[in-house]
């Protein structure tokens, strides 16, 4: 359970006499196999959570539990109210010491019992950065965090991959979105919906104007649009087989982009779709090797052999003289 997910539970079960589990899982936008496998983290823990059935039963916290809201400050229920971040992403919003601030003033509430389990906190560290992760430039989410909560428009440098040179933008900011380990500033750009990485973004300043973002609309409900935008217009469905071995290992990499026909398997190998987005991002299949076997579409493998022509060529040995 992540924290501010904890938080987020104790609070409402302790504002409430009687809540079902739908309506915990509606509130804190998980699955009821999540919220149960949460309130079961929460009885292990100690804490007085009990469950009645029947129309008028529920799951309610018993007085004692420890949970005192009064005791953090206003920043630090706003910080432990943001759901779905994890440690390294509340650190670049500058997030964490308040967040961790509050939850010890949680912990130090709870009565120690005799032979109780060390917290999990205390023998579980979680770094989700990944491996030789280079530094990257651009903007850090946490100075834009201030002009973007008090609704300014923008004006911003963004060095787009299609471009040859930075474009400089005014935009009207929804906020900040973090997805799949990057953040994004989702904007109206004359008033057109988009999202920008804030590591291209090399420079910004406060256009000196409040934000005139569309009617009826917000953070959550233009960055799933444009999440469903990006994932349906894909330019390219490669089909492939993949072997046995190597799976695995193209699951991590290509995520919800791959798709594995179940009906098509043998014993070598499994019948997958991938989708990329440009012809040009198949080269991501060549550290397959002969692992993966691209069928279609024509192009694909085509390029994929030019690509893999040119490799050829720059490595082949210098003729002797």
């Amino acid at each position: 359970m992540t924290p501010d997910r904890f938080f987020s539970l104790m609070l409402l079960l302790a504002s409430r006499d009687a809540v079902t589990t739908q309506e915990l899982a509606s509130a804190l936008g998980v699955s009821l196999r999540t919220i149960t496998r949460d309130l079961n983290w929460l009885r292990d823990a100690g804490l007085p959570v009990t469950a009645q059935r029947g129309r008028l039963g529920g799951v309610t916290m018993l007085p004692g539990s420890g949970l005192d809201p009064t005791r953090l400050t206003p920043g630090e229920r706003d910080h432990l109210s943001l759901t779905g971040l994890d440690e390294k992403q509340r650190t670049e919003l500058n997030a964490s010491v308040e967040s961790q601030r509050a939850l010890s003033k949680i912990a130090a509430t709870r009565s120690r019992r005799v032979n109780e389990l060390l917290p999990l906190t205390d023998v579980v560290h979680v770094d989700s950065r990944p491996w030789l992760q280079a530094h990257t430039s651009g903007t850090a989410p946490a100075s834009l965090i201030g002009p973007v909560r008090r609704g300014r428009r923008l004006r911003i440098e963004y060095d787009s991959p299609r471009e040859s040179c930075p474009r400089d933008l005014v935009v009207d900011p929804y906020g900040l979105l973090a997805k799949a380990g990057i953040w994004y500033l989702v904007a109206d750009c004359a008033r057109v919906p988009r999202m920008y990485r804030l590591e291209r973004i090399t420079a910004w300043k406060e256009a000196g104007q409040p934000r005139r973002i569309r009617e009826n609309q917000t953070l959550a409900t233009v960055a799933a649009a444009l999440i469903d935008q990006w994932e349906h217009n894909h330019a390219i469905e490669v089909s492939a087989t993949i072997d046995l071995t190597q799976i695995e290992r193209a699951r991590r990499i290509f995520g919800q982009r791959l798709v594995r026909d179940d009906h098509e398997e043998s014993a070598t190998g499994h019948k997958v779709t991938i989708r990329f987005l440009h012809l040009e991002d198949v080269r991501a299949l060549l550290p397959f090797g002969s692992a993966i076997t691209v069928h279609d579409p024509t192009e694909a493998r085509a390029h994929l052999r030019d690509l893999a022509t040119n490799l050829a060529h720059h490595y082949a040995p210098s003729p002797t003289a």
